[in-house]
């Protein structure tokens, strides 16, 4: 009898509702250079077409895996996913977005031929012909930047070691922001290089949309974004204390940019947030104008503002 050998990486993708662009990001992925997958589709209590969709492709490629569940948060869809998973990487496609052709060929060998556990390539909107080969604190703190890589969870290629330790929190929208910088903690290597490999398909009811159109944002997402940087601050600090006024300069780099963001804007409903953000600012002006991260509209901001 034939030993059935497993795939080197699995692709997990949550659907919803998206039945005008699932069949986009799946023919991405079974267009791929490297044969050796398997696609796992989490069809999240989609009503429209998404599901039936996913079910027509897996009766063609065998590759393709289909669990239809109940309609529930992103991270709960996200772990019924990586509960299945069965190779030696984990890679993740939103719905509405599609990959190069050697998405997962190019994540792949920058992986092994570094031996790191995670591998980020570039997307459309971050395109940089650059390599580096970090450490877990030096990745961090370039994610830190949003420059060449964010905090999405494609682009990305984890080994199964960290997969097996990854859990999406089930509460809350944004799950990236709560969770990559432990998963990248764990990292004993991140290989980076910016060639684009992946689009995010950015438009109105996509789950970020208010990071490219701002007057989007509200005091809900705000809530949550701060007590994820808060979070992730304290976290941080305390797993690497040589960096942490690194991670505080930050937190309050976000906050600047939301304050600036709410008085241009004159957004309605954040006035709270906006209070809060600025008593912490004042508390910690002298030690953030001092960092040496700080930019110079950042400290404009903060003469105008705080």
């Amino acid at each position: 009898m034939k030993k059935q050998t497993l795939p080197k990486i699995s692709v997990i993708m949550l659907t919803y509702n998206r039945e005008r662009l699932v069949s986009r990001a799946i023919e991405s992925i079974l267009a791929q250079t490297e044969p050796n997958f398997e696609f796992i589709i989490v069809d999240n209590g989609s009503v429209d077409r998404s599901g039936e969709i996913a079910d027509a492709y897996a009766t063609k490629d065998n590759r393709i895996r289909v669990i239809h569940r109940e309609k529930g948060s992103i991270g709960s869809g996200r772990n019924t996913g990586l509960n299945a998973v069965r190779g030696e990487f984990v890679a993740f496609i939103d719905d509405d977005d599609w990959t190069e052709p050697d998405f997962l060929e190019f994540l792949y060998a920058l992986a092994t031929e570094n031996f790191a556990e995670v591998a980020i390539c570039g997307a459309t909107d971050k395109v940089f012909d650059e390599k580096k080969v970090m450490s877990a604190e030096e990745a961090l703190i370039e994610l830190m930047w949003r420059k060449k890589y964010n905090m999405a969870f494609p682009t990305k290629l984890f080994s199964r070691r960290l997969a097996d330790m990854l859990r999406f929190p089930e509460e809350g929208a944004y799950d990236d922001i709560a969770l990559m910088y432990r998963l990248l903690a764990e990292a004993n290597k991140v290989a980076y290089h910016g060639l684009p490999k992946y689009t995010f398909y950015r438009h109105e009811s996509n789950n970020s949309a208010w990071t490219t159109n701002h007057s989007l944002l509200n005091a809900e997402t705000l809530d949550e974004y701060l007590y994820a940087y808060r979070t992730r601050t304290e976290w941080l600090s305390d797993r690497f204390p040589d960096s942490a006024a690194t991670f505080r300069y930050f937190e309050w780099s976000f906050m600047i940019s939301m304050v600036e963001k709410i008085h241009r804007l004159r957004l309605a409903g954040c006035e709270e947030q906006l209070a809060h953000m600025t008593c912490v600012l004042q508390e910690n002006k002298k030690e953030f104008l001092a960092a040496p991260e700080i930019l110079d509209f950042e400290k404009e901001w903060m003469q105008k503002y705080i």
